[in-house]
């Protein structure tokens, strides 16, 4: 597929959002950072310059040279990169006199310009910047305003440059995605052709290109990206795919053997290995959550690499890597700016010499669940909520034991039962308990008791950038702090996390 549309990060932390509301016109598009322009800009239809952190009159900020893109192709330049375009082009940028973040409105609009097409005055636009455009480039003509804001958009003359202020990538921004869509189909003419069935045409493709008659191993985990990645790769090479589900003692309770149960239906061929002493063993005593995520990637690439070494002559690694992880790893901060390891990005030792294929590494979570549902994979399992690589071991604060593992398998499969038996499994994106390294004062009977304290955790999110907590009914959470404190025995307390993300993350560790 052709390059439809390419977005220039800055370091906003928006800029995976413009992507997602690029995607969901169908169209699609990359993220590249600022500093690593493509050399042949002609094979993009389209620009978008992303918001960032810096102000254009500092000293660190940004400079890319964009005498590459405009003139060349149709250009749209979002908070920073407007700024930048003036800053750099006659036009005037200074320190906002009044602090322009949150809500505002378009007062004025000029008529008849193809940007604003069907958007009306006064709406509702979301601001997030501490720079202002006093004065507009050479060419510049404005095209909207706020009662703050005075250049608000505009275009330049004689070319197809367009520049806004303001984020039409956010929910805030409530004809944001009318306006990308005016930009792009309107505009820059990128035809809405990114949907699941081509995708997969072009992957299926694209794997027997690649891979030809060569064996693939992959690591599933029952989760739905390594699924699709999995059927997606089994329609394209068939009986050459050999499937590992690795059980590393940290899954949810009976969870090894009812996903293995789940893929008998599906035609692939899966090897279950309990692996689950060799991991613990290999987490005794590690209480840093790096230190516990490492032992982990370790000791999954020896049995992984063991298990491998029996299937002969495989030359390839399948993933089920996706967009976010591949940006982080290449973001405009770099992989130095690491907030946790990723447990699928460049975690191969040398020696297994096998070459990786990543089947998804271009489609976001919600664009993995579509595919799914085009490869007709069944309806609950892509509906699982996510669940950690690293498992229960970042649901236990503090060292790994077999008995912790107990009690938090116990509790968490109450909870989630308890979901699914009210019918709010569906409406929640993720959620698990985690047991806590505190020991709480409690009385059962007319004893005193001094036992373990748990949180559950419910948060609704579409991508896992951003996520709120769940507002679950209170007979609900009643009932369930009951039933995990009077059958899971070493548990005295139960607390529910009302936390977003962020500041919060929505694992604790």
């Amino acid at each position: 597929m052709q390059n439809n549309v390419l977005i220039l990060d800055f370091g906003s932390q928006y800029t995976q959002l413009i992507a997602r509301r690029v995607r969901e016109l169908n169209i699609y598009c990359e993220i590249h950072p600022y500093n690593k322009i493509p050399e042949d800009i002609t094979q993009f239809k389209a620009v978008i310059l992303s918001g960032s952190p810096f102000s254009v009159r500092g000293e660190s900020a940004p400079h890319p040279d964009l005498s590459k893109i405009r003139k060349k192709v149709p250009l749209l330049a979002v908070c920073y990169g407007a700024q930048y375009l003036a800053h750099f082009n006659g036009g005037k940028v200074e320190a906002s006199e009044i602090r322009e973040y949150g809500r505002a409105n378009l007062s004025v609009i000029k008529a008849e310009e193809a940007l604003f097409e069907n958007i009306a005055e006064n709406s509702q636009v979301w601001m997030s910047h501490s720079d202002t455009i006093k004065e507009l480039p050479e060419n510049g003509v404005r095209l909207a305003s706020t009662s703050d804001v005075l250049n608000a958009a505009y275009r330049i003359e004689g070319e197809e440059t367009f520049a806004i202020q303001f984020h039409p990538e956010v929910y805030h921004s409530t004809d944001g995605k009318q306006l990308l869509e005016n930009f792009l189909v309107n505009i820059a003419k990128v035809e809405q052709e990114w949907t699941p069935e081509a995708f997969v045409e072009m992957t299926v493709t694209d794997l027997q290109n690649q891979i030809g008659e060569d064996k693939v191993v992959l690591g599933l985990s029952g989760g739905v990206d390594s699924t699709v990645a999995a059927v997606l790769l089994h329609r394209a090479i068939g009986k050459n795919l050999y499937c590992i589900f690795v059980n590393n003692g940290l899954l949810r309770k009976d969870e090894f053997e009812s996903v293995l149960d789940q893929y008998k239906h599906m035609g692939l061929n899966v090897k279950g290995v309990d692996a689950s002493a060799r991991f613990l063993e290999a987490l005794a005593g590690i209480s840093d959550p790096e230190g516990k995520r490492k032992a982990i990637g370790k000791t999954f690439i020896d049995v992984f690499d063991d298990e491998a070494h029996r299937i002969q002559d495989v030359k390839y690694l399948a993933q089920g890597t996706i967009y976010p992880d591949v940006i982080e790893s290449i973001s405009v901060n770099g992989p130095s700016a690491t907030i946790k390891s990723h447990h699928n990005v460049g975690g191969l030792p040398d020696y297994m010499k096998l070459k990786v294929v990543e089947p998804l590494r271009m489609l976001f979570k919600d664009e993995v669940r579509r595919v799914g549902a085009e490869l007709e994979i069944d309806k609950e399992l892509l509906g699982r909520h996510p669940f950690p690589g690293p498992g229960l071991a970042i649901r236990i604060l503090g060292d790994i034991t077999a008995e912790k593992v107990r009690v938090i398998q116990e509790v968490d499969a109450i909870f989630i039962n308890g979901l699914r038996e009210w019918g709010l499994y569906d409406k929640v994106w993720q959620a698990g308990a985690i047991l806590l390294p505190v020991n709480s004062v409690g009385v059962m009977g007319d004893e005193r008791t001094y036992e373990k304290v748990v949180a559950l955790r419910a948060v609704e999110s579409t991508d896992g950038m951003t996520a709120d907590w769940v507002n679950l009914p209170y007979d609900f959470l009643q009932k369930t702090s009951n039933t995990i404190i009077n059958r899971v025995k070493g548990v005295n307390r139960v607390v529910y996390d009302i936390s977003s993300k962020p500041p919060a993350t929505i694992e604790w560790e």
